[in-house]
Parts: structure tokens; C-alpha cells; sequence
């Protein structure tokens, strides 16, 4: 048990993953701020030290044992170190991970970061707590969240997952699917917008699939229409999209309400409706492709990025070439595509079809890449050109460089001239160079909604 009194300790979070990785780390970090404990960039000062880890990683469970190692290290200098491991992984080792590593003070699912302040008393007092699981009567919450900027907020719809992909761990690791009362995200939104945010991600697994608990036929439409409407929300995000749960009426939104972002991340995963088969993705491309021409009916200028899976089980030549296709015809601005790697527990290692060697795998992998730069490049350079607003996000590399995103999700480089623009800003710049993976730009007018500057990294209280 530590001597050291909590206001003169500091805490060290390392989190791999997805955007739902992130807010639960925001979580967390509320929680142990409000005991006075301060975050720190160095982990060996820090007297709590937690790995949030992703099971979406290739060997996933070996890289976060890896990694544990080094932390437990840490003790040899400073016995009363706690060490917790969170996330995807953490659910799926449960108390083994207490037994593998003695070093390691607690395990924390995804379910259950909201006890975190319980388990820190617990293990002060000497106990290993394994807290993994899906309690019945759990909460979201969400009343305390350290928000890692002043003007990005991320707000949670819906948890875990119904879906059944033979590929994806999640439904085990951050159980089924709960959503949450429409009144609770609406006052969580304008909290935020209250306190200067000027741009709201909505999450979930399947984010498009929320629907308002009880006897209610309120949907994700709904939802969407509701929140774009508050005054003052500048950006409205949200991820991650089903293809199969967006309806005509969720389409029309992103097309009625300007200040939802026009880009959209929809994964696919295969180009191969026999693959999506094996899958269990329960759509067919066909179907895919008509929503994508639905969206950008309604919304010109919309981005899309996608993710994909190569080497599947049961890949062939011809369903990767469909995969190709796909690419080719869509013209995603960004896609994030992986080589197939099995996940315990899940369907796909099981079925009774040939797996594409690594060789193979990443020969397609490496395919899809080099078709994906061309169209990003031709897309990025379509942009020349054209006006956009930033929300100035940070600085370049340079010390008259400074950089943000348009609303299409594009990073764009420019040269502040000599006014640096603070961080949360919009600025209008004009687009001169396309690159591949970015754009550079010159700032044509005085931010059109000059922030304060941010204030130091804290607490804040939502909902």
C-alpha cells in the first residue's frame, strides 16, 4: 500500500484502439483526477500506470503481456506502483492475466471502467481485483470524463454489439447491445456546447443501430435529427456505421442537416458477396453500393472510408479482385485495410474452408494499397483549388505551420501568417496542394469563431 498521498501522485494511460478505447481512457482519467491524482507523459513517475488494450490487434494478447512486462519493471523503483490492465484484451483474460503476471494490481473490462475509483481502494488495500463481465444493472456511467481537448467531445449511444461476423471479437469483449435514453445523450450534447465544444462525435459499435430504450419507436433518424438541431453545434461525427442499419430516413438526414460532417465511415470488409457470406455480415454488395449512391445523392461532396479484411477464409483470387472492384468503383478517400488474423473464441477459425497463406495475404493487402493511393491522390488533388474551413486541430512540423481538418476529414497543412489561429478555431484556407495523404493550404480570412485559448488538461463534468 502507497505512503504517498493521492495529490502528489500521477497517473500514466496508454490506449490502443478505437475512439470507444478512447472515451473509456477519458473515463478513467476523470475518476482518478477527481482524487487529486495528476496525469504525466512519463510512466516512471507515475504512481498508477493502466494499458487500455484493443483486441483488434493482430496477436493482441502477446503484445499487451509484452507490455505489462516492461511496466512491472517499474516496481523494482517503486514497490507501491499500481499497474491495471483495461479494454478489449483485459475482458478477454479476465483473472488469468492476475495469474500470468504477479506483478499486475487489476484487471478492468470495458463494462466496468466506471468502478475504477473501487478497485484503486481495493487494490491500495492489498486485494487483486479481477473486474471483467457484463453486470445487469450497470450504468453508463459517464458523469465524470477528463475530455483530452476543449473542443472535440465524444458522447456515447449505444454499447457492445447483437451482431454476430464470425471475425469479430467484440460481442465478447464489450457484450451486447445497450443504448442509451435519448434525453440523457441530448443533455450530454448540450453540456458540451455549453462549455465551448465545437464539435460532437457520436460512438458506438454500431452506432447507426441505436434505438430509444423501451417502448419506443424512436431510431438512430431520430436521434440524429434531434441532436444536429441544437443551437450552436458547428460538427456533428458519428461512428461506426452498419451498412445494414442505415434506412432511407437516417440517409435523408445526413442530407437535410449541414452541419453533419459529409463523411461517413462505413465499413465493407469484402467486395466478395461470397466472402461477406462467410462473414456473417447479413448484406450483399449489391445492396452496399446502392447505399452508397443513396448518401451521396443527398450530400455532395461526401467522403468515405471503409475498412477491409484480406485473406479470409475461403478468399479466393476472383473474391479478392471483387474486393478491387469495389475500391475502384467507390473511391473511398481512406480506407484502413488488414491481413485476416484469428480471434479466440470467434466463428472464423473454425470454418471448414481453405486460409489464404500469409504470402497471399499480404500480396492482396499490398494491392489494395497501391490502388487506394492512386484514388486518394486523384480525389485529394480534385480538392485544388476549392475553399474549406478548418477546425485548427494543431501545429505542423514546422513553426509556421499549423494544421486541421475540413468537415470531408481531410488534414490540411497551412501557414497561420504570422496570427497563429488557437487550437479549436475555424479558419477558411484555400486549397493549393494535393499530397497523398494530406493537403496544404493558404489561409484566406480571420478565424470565423476565435476560441479562448484551452485551458490546462482537467476535469470536466458532463451530464
Amino acid at each position: 500500500m502507497s505512503s504517498e498521498p493521492l495529490s502528489s501522485q500521477k497517473y500514466f494511460i496508454e490506449t490502443w484502439g478505437c475512439q470507444m478505447n478512447e472515451l473509456d481512457t477519458q473515463r478513467m482519467a476523470g475518476q482518478l483526477m477527481q482524487q487529486g491524482i495528476l496525469p504525466t507523459d512519463d510512466p516512471t513517475e507515475a504512481s498508477v500506470i493502466l494499458l487500455n488494450s484493443c483486441s483488434v490487434r493482430e496477436k493482441a494478447a502477446q503484445k499487451a503481456y509484452s507490455r505489462l512486462g516492461i511496466y512491472r519493471r517499474y516496481k523494482e523503483k517503486r514497490p507501491e506502483l499500481l499497474i491495471g490492465f483495461c479494454g478489449c484484451v483485459a475482458q478477454q483474460e479476465g483473472e488469468k492475466a492476475l495469474r500470468r503476471v504477479p506483478d499486475l494490481d487489476f484487471v478492468v473490462g470495458p463494462a466496468r471502467v466506471g468502478e475504477l475509483t473501487d478497485i484503486l481502494a481495493r487494490s491500495r488495500s492489498g486485494e487483486r481485483v479481477a473486474a471483467t463481465g457484463f453486470p445487469e444493472d450497470r450504468d453508463f456511467d459517464l458523469d465524470t470524463i477528463s475530455r483530452e481537448s476543449s473542443y472535440k467531445g465524444m458522447v456515447t449511444l449505444i454499447e457492445g454489439c447483437n451482431k454476430k461476423c464470425t471475425f469479430c471479437i467484440v460481442p465478447y469483449t464489450r457484450g451486447p447491445e445497450r443504448c442509451r435514453p435519448l434525453a440523457h445523450i441530448v443533455e450530454e450534447v448540450r453540456h458540451l456546447l455549453r462549455l465551448g465544444f465545437v464539435e460532437i462525435e457520436l460512438l458506438g459499435q454500431t452506432v447507426n443501430h441505436w434505438r430509444e430504450p423501451g417502448e419506443s419507436d424512436l431510431d438512430f433518424a431520430d436521434l440524429l435529427d434531434t441532436v444536429a438541431s441544437l443551437p450552436g453545434l458547428q460538427r456533428l461525427r458519428f461512428i461506426t456505421s452498419y451498412p445494414r442499419d442505415f434506412s432511407p430516413r437516417m440517409v435523408a438526414q445526413v442530407g437535410k442537416h449541414q452541419n453533419i460532417c459529409p463523411y461517413i465511415h462505413l465499413p465493407v470488409q469484402s467486395g466478395s458477396n461470397r466472402v461477406l457470406k462467410l462473414m456473417g455480415r447479413g448484406y450483399e454488395v449489391e445492396s452496399y453500393y446502392d447505399l452508397v449512391d443513396q448518401l451521396r445523392a443527398v450530400r455532395s461532396g461526401l467522403a468515405l472510408s471503409t475498412d477491409l479484411i484480406v485473406g479470409f477464409p475461403g478468399e479466393t483470387e476472383a473474391d479478392h479482385q471483387l474486393t478491387l472492384d469495389l475500391v475502384e468503383r467507390v473511391r473511398y478517400a481512406q480506407i484502413f485495410a488488414f491481413k485476416y488474423s484469428p480471434r479466440p473464441g470467434t466463428p472464423a477459425p473454425r470454418l471448414k474452408v481453405e486460409i489464404p497463406s500469409d504470402e497471399v495475404a499480404s500480396r492482396r493487402l499490398q494491392e489494395i494499397f497501391r490502388l487506394q493511393e492512386s484514388i486518394q491522390l486523384e480525389l485529394n488533388r480534385e480538392l485544388v483549388g476549392e475553399e474549406h474551413e478548418l477546425l485548427v486541430t494543431g501545429w505542423g512540423k514546422t513553426a509556421d505551420s499549423q494544421q486541421g481538418r475540413t468537415t470531408c476529414h481531410r488534414i490540411v497543412h497551412f501557414d497561420p501568417q504570422g496570427v497563429p489561429v488557437p487550437l479549436g478555431s475555424t479558419v477558411r484556407v484555400r486549397i493549393d496542394e494535393a499530397l497523398q495523404h494530406s493537403l496544404r493550404g493558404s489561409r484566406i480570412d480571420q478565424p470565423a469563431h476565435p476560441a479562448e485559448p484551452a485551458p490546462p488538461r482537467g476535469l470536466r463534468v458532463v451530464g
